[in-house]
């Protein structure tokens, strides 16, 4: 399967759903949160670290439950600083 490219838009989104994480884990480890949501700690490093700025939603939704984290507030706060006609997160 070919990947197309990510726009700089995109990327700039999964580094600000990345940033969201970090902040919301706060002083829990990687590797507890990433247990507790059922992913693999890397799986969280490269969200938090903007490198998979597109992760899958069940991902995504785990994450949020893990951290107490409503999906509708993920996806605004994700969406700030977008540009016109862009949609708030893709999954």
């Amino acid at each position: 399967m070919v990947r197309v490219p990510l726009s700089p838009q995109e990327r700039q989104r999964g580094e600000r759903f990345g940033i969201l994480l970090r902040q919301a884990r706060g002083d829990r480890s990687m590797v507890d949160v990433a247990a507790a949501a059922g992913v693999s700690a890397e799986t969280l490093r490269k969200i938090e670290t903007g490198r998979a700025p597109t992760p899958a939603f069940f991902t995504v939704a785990a994450l949020a439950h893990t951290l107490r984290l409503s999906l509708d507030d993920l996806a605004a706060a994700c969406a700030e600083g977008a540009e016109d006609g862009e949609q708030a997160m893709s999954a």
